[in-house]
């Protein structure tokens, strides 16, 4: 309803469930994330509360205790709830959770709410049996456990998050971010999720998947990474790259280069390229009025077909239905 010149933005609700052994970092993400999504205007989107069985207190990892102003009760009347980490308890041990909690997160979900964990908060979502049958993904260091804990679930440890419709899940702590801001983009566009990724001063968009930080060989002093070879490349979306000028500009053999670069970003050139294309063009859509053809060409797809192809595998939807949700031209 308007006042005035002036839209009044009723707040998304977000309750965030925190159990015992709970991660301290994973726990303040959602509140520091999704506190920093305004308007233009400056008015909040999002109101984020925690909650704890019985309201707490509940144990951190960071050796102190949590006292939430809310009970259970809280995910009653959540938009969204979000399960952060934990580093113990029964899910991890041997995937079970307390019936009270299992029955408040199956509630919640059945009346539409959003689900999310952060981190082995995967850990519960599977253990309320809210994973059966869905692509999830959860720290790398515990996707062993995961899976034999839960063999219903299809585990994927290489992504950052997962978004599968009404139930997300994250990779290890810091993809705890790349997950909230994901979010932001998609319930109200890149523009906004950008101010609040530069508010929390990370970046909006994170290249490649967890695969990147999954544990290997050191490389040798003298090899050089791509990291400049990317930003090179990022300025030049709206012209045809090929993999030999990638490496040409590193300075490295084709093979060298793949290797190289499949190795930091967990993709490889093609797949990173496509990436970049397409956030590109989202951006476009959402604060331009070029038209869809224009979009192609300076985003790099060449053509209108060929945008369209690649922007509905990556996004799920058609440009002009992205355009026709998320378009901002003041």
């Amino acid at each position: 309803m308007r006042n005035n010149r002036a839209m009044v933005v009723v707040p998304h609700r977000i309750a965030v469930l925190a159990l015992d052994q709970v991660v301290g970092l994973d726990l303040g993400t959602p509140s520091q994330v999704f506190g920093t999504a305004r308007t233009d205007d400056f008015q909040q989107l999002y109101t984020v509360d925690a909650c704890a069985p019985g309201g707490g207190p509940v144990r951190s990892t960071a050796g102190f205790q949590v006292v939430p102003d809310h009970g259970l009760e809280l995910l009653d009347a959540a938009d969204t709830v979000i399960v952060p980490g934990i580093h113990g308890g029964p899910p991890l041990a041997d995937g079970t959770l307390a019936p009270e909690v299992t029955a408040a997160v199956r509630a919640a979900h059945e009346r539409g709410a959003r689900i999310m964990s952060i981190c082995t908060g995967a850990f519960v979502l599977a253990a309320a049996g809210l994973l059966d049958g869905l692509r999830a993904t959860t720290h790398w260091a515990y996707a062993d456990r995961f899976r034999r804990l839960h063999p219903a679930v299809d585990l994927d440890p290489d992504v950052l998050f997962i978004d599968s419709g009404r139930v997300l899940t994250s990779a290890g702590v810091a993809a705890g971010l790349d997950l909230c801001l994901h979010v932001i983009r998609t319930d109200h566009g890149s523009e906004v999720a950008n101010r609040s990724a530069r508010r929390c001063v990370v970046p909006p968009w994170r290249d490649g998947g967890q695969a990147q930080y999954i544990e290997r060989p050191v490389p040798r002093a003298a090899e050089t990474g791509t990291a400049a070879t990317r930003e090179w490349a990022r300025q030049r979306l709206h012209e045809p790259v090929a993999l030999r000028d990638l490496a040409a500009h590193a300075r490295m053999s084709v093979r060298t280069f793949t290797r190289h670069f499949r190795s930091e970003t967990g993709l490889s050139p093609a797949q990173w390229l496509l990436q970049q294309r397409t956030e590109h063009a989202r951006l476009l859509l959402e604060t331009t009025d070029l038209s869809v053809d224009q979009i192609a060409r300076h985003a790099g797809f060449g053509t209108t077909a060929a945008l369209r192809q690649h922007f509905h595998q990556r996004v799920g939807v058609a440009p002009t239905a992205y355009r026709r949700t998320f378009h901002r031209v003041s």
